[in-house]
């Protein structure tokens, strides 16, 4: 009958049916139970006078193409105001779920049914998992080593305070709130839950709102990073505990395997990881039989600690973070991170928005108490950090706005309360509750971070630089600006020219511009921006990047009397003009070269590179704070001007402040 017949909803059933079911399957179980049709996968079309939503995959279809267009829709919307892109996902769910358009009979029955949720969640946490698995690729553990005690303590502190502050409000109010829970489980997984810092939605942010480049935004990614690898150990020992009818001595068997699971990644998985890289000679792409192995290893690894008894994203986080940063790393992450953020990624905040039913939200009580646990979380991270802060000699405006940069909420709290949703600790109301003041607290990062924060160069303003006043006994600092590798030679070519000496040095911050284009690797690469330790830090950025800081690194060490800086500005192209500037004022230099909008063809003429190029070039003449040159390239090679003892430079001399300059 199963394969014959559309699913079989359990309030049809009789009342004693219905109550034997949910005993014998869920303890804790609501009344309705679903008994789905397995054999009704694909329909035999509409001329047959079938129903495609009545079948699993034309469903399936549908529910993808609508929660993406929802999705776009809503980013576009909070584009103006400057939000991350997990609050438009989250929102979208809200809305398509049962708060909003699941009060629309037709909609919830036809568009978004009970029964069709088991293969909507099961791709969405495919989609999770891979997603998991690109995150700690991308997220480089010697950070952490050299991120230094300041950040180290600040993400200690930004963890612990909220933690217990949270976990003691909710025990006192805990028969308000977590009714019918295990209580030990419920503390523990709202402690996680009130304690994590979304590390790539916080990249996002920062880079957003021009603090990626700055002392702010360094120390904030590297607390981010400390404290997502902290929240992954909690949330593992959460889950160890969440068991209701296990034992303290199977958590701790929990427990024991998971450490074992990671010891083996790291002393195996990694050395074997080495052993493939080291196949593949520099300049040779990794096999796709490589790359297939190690994607089925994602699964192989979620399989892992599921059985253990911890979350599949755990495994998959922990396989991607012992993979080395490198043209391995960029291989994986150009194959898989389009598909899984711009597809995948928005089914599992969906699932969150549709579980997420204000219906049920119902206890004034519950939800003020829920709310008060929330904001005392808050606030105790926001007094810490700023503690902290202030011993470090940090401003109080400073220590404030990274207070709310570590409330950045986002993926890893809406893992952890889903999960603590599957494993009955917390109930639909608080689940609704908790999900919607997260929401809350990330949209009001951004305004009140760029309100607070005041730069010290907006206050004692910037006096104008340039080669005039320059002395020339004196260190020129030069900000030489690079879109792609074939902008190196001719800026490189420029240094020798410029005749650089140890009585008149050269100090050259060489900005590598990248277009912001939505991608996480972008986001998490730009963490090592204006970092004193380019050279380790070049290890694990984008291919381009990596060739652009070795040349620069290279030519320092051959050359005398120039220092190089090597730095990279994630921007859309409206905006990077301003990255620039700011850039220029804080360095406090003298000259800005941009790369010419057109390159030289083989036949001697000027081609457009791109359309972009040319207008940023124009906003940051309109918006400098210092002299401009661009540079138009027409061949001349660093080896050329190291081989001429000479030189004979033409200028055309007509007056203006220009041509003085």
């Amino acid at each position: 009958m199963a394969s014959t017949v559309p699913a079989l909803i359990a309030d049809e059933l009789p009342t004693n049916v219905t109550a034997q079911i949910s005993n014998a399957t869920r303890p804790k179980a609501t009344s309705t139970v679903v008994c789905y049709s397995p054999m009704m996968i694909t329909t035999n079309g509409i001329w047959q006078g079938v129903n495609p939503l009545e079948f699993s995959l034309p469903l399936f279809i549908l529910q993808v193409v609508v929660i993406v267009v929802t999705t776009r829709v809503l980013v576009l919307l909070l584009k103006p105001f400057r939000q991350p892109r997990v609050i438009a996902e989250i929102l979208a769910g809200v809305v398509l779920g049962p708060s909003v358009m699941g009060q629309v009979p037709v909609w919830a029955t036809m568009v978004f049914p009970q029964r069709s949720l088991l293969t909507l969640e099961t791709v969405a946490h495919l989609g999770l998992l891979y997603f998991l698995f690109l995150v700690g690729l991308e997220m480089d553990v010697n950070v952490i080593r050299r991120s230094g005690k300041k950040a180290l303590i600040i993400a200690v502190a930004g963890m612990a305070l909220p933690f217990c502050i949270g976990t003691a409000t909710s025990f006192i109010f805990r028969h308000q709130v977590s009714k019918n829970v295990h209580q030990a489980s419920f503390l523990l997984f709202l402690g996680v839950a009130l304690s994590v810092t979304a590390f790539p939605v916080l990249a996002r942010i920062l880079a957003e709102i021009k603090l990626l480049n700055s002392d702010l935004g360094r120390i904030a990614m590297s607390a981010a990073i400390v404290n997502d690898m902290c929240a992954w150990i909690l949330l593992a020992l959460a889950i160890a505990i969440s068991e209701v009818n296990s034992s303290a001595f199977s958590s701790l068997w929990v427990l024991l395997a998971g450490v074992a699971f990671v010891l083996a990644c790291f002393y195996v998985v990694r050395p074997l990881m080495w052993w493939i890289i080291r196949r593949f000679p520099e300049g040779e792409t990794i096999g796709d039989v490589h790359v297939t192995l190690i994607l089925t290893g994602v699964m192989i690894a979620g399989v892992c600690t599921d059985a253990i008894g911890i979350h599949s994203v755990f495994g998959a986080f922990v396989y991607g973070l012992v993979i080395p940063s490198g043209p391995l790393g960029v291989v994986l992450i150009e194959k898989l991170e389009d598909f899984v953020t711009g597809l995948l990624l928005p089914l599992f905040f969906a699932i969150s928005g549709l579980r997420t039913n204000m219906t049920k939200v119902r206890d004034p009580i519950t939800v003020g108490l829920l709310v008060l646990v929330f904001i005392m979380a808050s606030f105790a991270k926001i007094m810490g950090t700023i503690l902290i802060a202030v011993s470090y000699t940090m401003t109080f405006r400073d220590g404030v706005a990274l207070g709310f940069l570590m409330n950045t909420r986002g993926l890893v709290e809406m893992i952890v309360l889903n999960i603590g949703r599957d494993k009955e600790v917390l109930d639909d109301e608080s689940f609704a509750v908790m999900v919607l003041v997260s929401v809350v607290m990330t949209t009001l990062v951004t305004p009140v971070v760029t309100t607070v924060y005041r730069p010290a160069r907006r206050l004692i303003g910037y006096k104008r630089r340039n080669l005039q006043r320059s002395k020339h006994d004196a260190e020129l600092r030069m900000l030489a600006c690079v879109h792609t590798t074939r902008n190196v030679p001719s800026i490189i070519s420029l240094l020798e020219l410029s005749n650089p000496t140890k009585r008149s040095p050269i100090f050259i911050y060489a900005l590598h511009l990248v277009e912001l284009t939505g991608r996480a690797s972008n986001m998490l690469a730009a963490h090592h921006t204006a970092s004193n330790q380019s050279r380790s830090a070049a290890g694990s950025l984008p291919g381009a990047s990596d060739h652009i800081f070795n040349a620069f690194e290279n030519y320092e060490a051959s050359a005398g009397g120039v220092s190089v800086q090597a730095l990279t500005a994630v921007s859309p192209y409206q905006t990077m003009h301003e990255d620039v500037c700011i850039l220029a004022e804080d360095k406090h230099v003298s000259l800005i070269v941009l790369p010419f909008h057109k390159q030289q063809t083989v036949d001697g003429g000027m081609e457009p590179i791109n359309a972009s190029l040319r207008g940023f070039n124009e906003s940051i003449l309109a918006s400098t704070p210092c002299s401009v040159g661009i540079l138009v390239d027409r061949g001349l090679s660093a080896a050329t001007a190291r081989m001429a003892t000479v030189h004979h430079v033409a200028l055309l001399f007509f007056g203006g402040p220009d041509d003085r300059e």
